[in-house]
């Protein structure tokens, strides 16, 4: 479901980069977008990303595998 998003989404932190794949987003478990250029960690909740920069910071620190439920 949230695959065809990678396409669309990008990092709010990042996206204002100059580099054309800026804030690129990988999709861990289902459940987060996590930012491939600055490690933070959107989640996802009741099946909407929650693509805040704030939200992206409470658990950019955090290992991937250390992620539970959103």
């Amino acid at each position: 479901m949230f695959e065809s998003m990678l396409e669309m989404l990008r990092c709010p932190a990042c996206v204002s980069l100059s580099e054309t794949d800026a804030g690129k987003l990988a999709l861990i478990a289902d459940a987060w977008f996590v930012c491939e250029d600055c490690g933070r960690k959107y989640p996802i909740r009741g099946g909407i990303p929650i693509m805040l920069v704030d939200e992206g910071d409470k658990n950019q620190n955090v290992p991937v595998e250390g992620l539970g439920e959103p």
